[in-house]
């Protein structure tokens, strides 16, 4: 474990202004001319540079005692050195506003608004200048400053917070539209077979006392319809599985390979981080999207290309074979259409510029902006 310098998830906003602003103050104190000599305005600035480093980490009971530490050494600034150096109080201020606690919140408030009114009181013994009346907005500013602070993180939060339940919410959409399918392939491959099997059945029965040997004959039938009703089943539950996108499409790499195309995958951008089910019912449109061109294309090279859009993940396969021409869209296009639909996405089918087919798969990413929602 490497060492930890600054706190990585404020690093792209606060790192330079944070950096620029101590090394001004570090500058200013030690080139002003002031009563204090060198060595104690070294050490009051390493207690400024620690009380500000615990600031950083914590959020609790140490935030509050550093920021109280960190506005005492500036108030020592202000009253021996130079009253403008209280404008670095914005590093403190802007701490304090991701104070877990109210009551240290408020506290540091106070204490910002004391620093302020010490050094403008120390200040008016030895004569009143313009420093005091430009400092006042700024006194009320890094006052209100932590507030602000915390109402934004609030938003944030809460936004965040938003997002998750928008996603889970579209999880859920996803899953009720799987059952809704499995359902529906459950009646469509199972309920003929079944049928047959109950026809069969009572045909049995009938033929039982008149003719064994037509009976024998309806009880093979019914042995067969048996035997493709569990092979419907376990083909069923086989696509229920996760199934890898990259596996997948290394597979069907393999099978387009194997029916005599050249085919290859482009891999403009790596696909984002997918769930479960996003990844399955790519991996099975991509996996229908292939029997098409094997079936029908009379393609003899294939391409599927995977691309990143500014808001979408894109899935691209495409032949050089005979297009679609008057063909009908097929039960397996209808399948794409209806698992995309179920993830909010699109599944298009055109014909290519050069000729042959082009099936499209595009994924949208609005959940996948932020990397706490998976």
């Amino acid at each position: 474990m490497g060492l930890r310098i600054y706190p990585k998830e404020q690093m792209k906003h606060y790192l330079i202004i944070d950096a620029i602003s101590v090394v001004f103050l570090i500058f200013i104190v030690l080139e002003a001319e002031s009563v204090l000599v060198l060595p104690v305005r070294l050490v009051l600035l390493a207690i400024f540079l620690f009380s500000y480093y615990i600031a950083l980490w914590h959020r609790d009971v140490r935030l509050l005692l550093a920021v109280l530490g960190g506005i005492a050494i500036l108030t020592v600034f202000g009253v021996y050195i130079n009253p403008p150096v209280l404008l670095f109080g914005f590093i403190f201020a802007d701490l304090l506003g991701r104070a877990e606690s109210h009551w240290h919140r408020g506290i540091g408030i106070a204490a910002i608004g004391g620093m302020f009114l010490t050094v403008f009181f120390m200040q008016s013994k030895v004569g009143f200048s313009w420093a005091h009346t430009f400092l006042l907005p700024v006194m009320i500013l890094q006052m209100v400053y932590p507030l602000l602070i915390y109402i934004r993180s609030k938003n944030l939060h809460l936004k965040d917070e938003l997002l998750v339940a928008n996603h889970q919410l579209e999880q859920q959409y996803i899953e009720e539209q799987e059952r809704h399918r499995i359902a529906r392939d459950l009646h469509d491959t199972l309920g003929q077979t079944l049928t047959m099997i109950k026809l069969k059945s009572e045909l049995s029965a009938k033929w039982i006392d008149h003719d064994k040997e037509q009976a024998k004959k309806e009880l093979l039938d019914i042995l067969s319809s048996s035997r493709i009703a569990l092979k419907q089943v376990r083909e069923l539950v086989s696509d229920m599985k996760f199934i890898p996108l990259d596996k997948e499409i290394e597979q069907v790499r393999t099978i387009l390979i194997q029916a005599g195309m050249e085919a290859t995958v482009e891999v403009v951008e790596e696909p984002p981080l997918l769930s479960s089910v996003e990844e399955t019912m790519l991996s099975l449109s991509l996996r229908e999207a292939a029997t098409n061109v094997i079936k029908h294309s009379k393609a003899t090279r294939c391409q599927i290309r995977l691309t990143m859009e500014t808001d979408a993940f894109t899935i691209r396969i495409a032949d050089n074979g005979i297009g679609l021409g008057h063909v009908a869209i097929g039960n397996g296009m209808q399948s794409m259409k209806e698992r995309m639909q179920a993830l909010l996405g699109t599944a298009a089918m055109e014909d290519g510029e050069t000729g042959g087919t082009v099936v499209t798969l595009r994924l949208p990413l609005r959940h996948h902006e932020r990397g706490g929602i998976k």
